[in-house]
């Protein structure tokens, strides 16, 4: 019988896979995410479209950030933050087709 060849999946990519999605598994990320996928966007009118503190959305946003998943440009003292991994946001594309099917 012949010996099957199988392509292994490292530890490192397997850990940094469940952070990826742990991080997009938490509805308020989702939120933000989607949200951010249809127009780059100030703290305070991400808090205001989703009914949050800008505490509470800052401190996602920097979750998000330290990911790589979001990222932001200054203008003055306004921060506008926008998505900034295009396959992250086809999968959360991909999920909701899904679910609305």
């Amino acid at each position: 019988m012949e010996k099957e060849m199988h392509e292994l999946l490292q530890e490192e990519q397997a850990l940094e896979a469940s952070r990826l999605l742990k991080a997009i598994s938490d509805p308020t990320r989702i939120r933000i995410l989607h949200l951010l996928s249809q127009e780059e966007c100030p703290v305070g009118h991400i808090a205001e479209v989703l009914g949050m503190s800008q505490s509470a959305v800052s401190h996602q946003l920097s979750h998000l950030r330290s990911l790589r998943l979001v990222k932001y440009r200054r203008d003055g003292n306004t921060y506008y933050y926008t998505y900034q991994d295009d396959h992250v946001i086809g999968i959360l594309r991909q999920v909701l087709e899904h679910i609305s099917c």
